[in-house]
């Protein structure tokens, strides 16, 4: 069963929220399952979820939120897509959806969202994990290597095996041939009268990133007082040096990692992803 939930976002904005599964049964008549939210990185959409959602339903209500300018979700011409807009999103979903005190599972920028929505809204979030998003700045020079990429993408693809081709293996940032990366991205693509093109604005996505990555976020981290586990790829963008730092910091700081996965670690290992965040959640449904 894959649902679709209307949710009403900052300043009116059309929001996508998706259940790929149903949740627990055999629960008492008000006894509701623990509620997890979902959200997913820069150009990601709320499917890319979807397998963690379904084991996620053995024992929880997971909910896979499409963010602004992403997935089904309204894409605003002039936005805005500024970080309090993403928290507003998020906070208006777990309120919306009453998952609270909900579970915030975040990759990359959605990592960020959710460890800023916790730091402002503690009362509505039980705890936290972290995929593969980093803490401290990085700079005007890496919003620029993003510029250049996007340029660099030879839309539109005329199939989506080209699609799943060149950014698994032709892109010049792939370093070895790297199939769940193509099928990330053909994940994110619709098909145009004149070939595939990305469901997002790639103005968009630079405008949305350019929210973050000039400054660092370790005072907002400081202020997350929920159990919160850190998840890095060993091949991601999060070094382990500054995930334990990250570790250290959080008042209630866990640090895991996967092997053989890189930045979208969901999606390059699932079950070492699994393996990895599994104990952390049932220890938090631990009374």
């Amino acid at each position: 069963m894959v649902r679709r939930i209307d949710v009403t976002g900052a300043g009116g904005v059309r929001l996508a929220a998706w259940e790929f599964a149903d949740p627990p049964k055999g629960r008492g008549e008000h006894e509701s399952a623990p509620g997890v939210l979902l959200l997913h990185g820069l150009m990601g959409r709320a499917s890319h979820w979807a397998p963690t959602a379904r084991w996620l339903a053995e024992r929880h209500r997971a909910v896979a939120l499409d963010q602004r300018g992403h997935g089904r979700s309204e894409k605003p011409v002039d936005g805005p897509f500024t970080r309090a807009a993403y928290v507003a999103d998020a906070e208006a979903a777990v309120e919306q959806l009453a998952l609270a005190p909900v579970t915030l599972i975040g990759h990359s920028m959605g990592a960020l969202t959710a460890w800023q929505l916790a730091a402002r809204r503690p009362d509505l979030v039980r705890a936290l994990v972290i995929c593969d998003m980093r803490a401290s700045a990085l700079g005007v020079a890496s919003q620029r290597e993003w510029e250049g990429w996007f340029r660099s993408w030879p839309v539109p693809f005329a199939t989506l095996a080209d699609v799943r081709k060149w950014f698994g293996e032709d892109d010049p940032w792939v370093e070895r041939p790297n199939p769940a990366r193509g099928e990330f991205f053909a994940e994110v693509m619709a098909e145009r009268a004149d070939g595939w093109r990305p469901v997002f604005s790639r103005r968009q996505m630079l405008t949305s990133r350019e929210t973050w990555v000039l400054d660092a976020h370790w005072e907002e981290l400081a202020q997350v007082r929920c159990p919160t586990l850190v998840v890095r790829g060993l091949d991601g963008e999060l070094g382990r040096a500054e995930a334990q730092e990250m570790v250290r910091v959080l008042p209630l700081g866990q640090y895991g990692e996967v092997a053989d996965a890189g930045h979208l670690v969901h999606y390059d290992h699932p079950d070492g992803w699994r393996a990895a965040i599994e104990p952390f959640l049932d220890g938090v449904l631990t009374p």
